[in-house]
C-alpha cells in the first residue's frame, strides 16, 4: 500500500505492508480517542513528476500491463507528468487540505511510483 501525507509543508509518500482497512481503523480509534472528528472518502490524489525521468516509461509499460490500474500518468507540459491515484482520503473534515490518502496496486507498480518520486524529492532537495 502507498500512503500519501499530505501536509502543510508538502507531500511525504511511504510504502507499508499495513492493511489499509486496519489503519482506518487505527486512525478512527486514535481520532475517537482524541475527541476529534474523522472523515473518510473514496477520491483522488495526485502528484507531479519530473517528465525527463528515464524510469517514467518503465512504469508506463508496467500501468499498460496491469488491469485496471488505479494509477494515470497525464503530461502537464515539457517538464512535468501528473500522476493520479484512487483511493481513500483520510483527514479531520470533508475540506481539509491535509490529510492522508491510502492506495492499493501491484507490488510492482507501488515500487516503481515510490522510487520515482524518491529521485525527483533527491532531485529538488540538490537543486535547493
Amino acid at each position: 500500500m502507498l500512503k500519501l501525507n499530505y501536509t502543510d509543508v508538502g507531500l511525504y509518500m511511504e510504502r507499508t505492508m499495513t492493511n489499509p482497512e486496519l489503519l482506518i481503523a487505527q486512525q478512527v480509534l486514535l481520532a475517537l480517542r482524541l475527541g476529534r472528528s474523522f472523515h473518510v472518502e473514496p477520491g483522488c490524489a495526485s502528484f507531479l513528476l519530473p517528465a525527463d525521468i528515464p524510469e517514467l516509461k518503465v512504469l508506463e509499460m508496467a500501468l499498460h500491463r496491469e488491469y485496471g490500474s488505479v494509477v494515470t500518468l497525464i503530461a502537464v507540459d515539457e517538464e512535468f507528468v501528473e500522476v493520479g491515484l484512487s483511493g481513500s482520503w483520510i483527514a479531520e473534515d470533508k475540506d481539509a487540505h491535509e490529510g492522508m490518502f491510502l492506495t492499493m496496486m501491484s507490488d510492482r507498480t507501488e515500487f516503481l511510483i515510490y522510487k520515482l518520486w524518491r529521485m525527483s524529492e533527491a532531485r529538488i532537495s540538490s537543486l535547493a
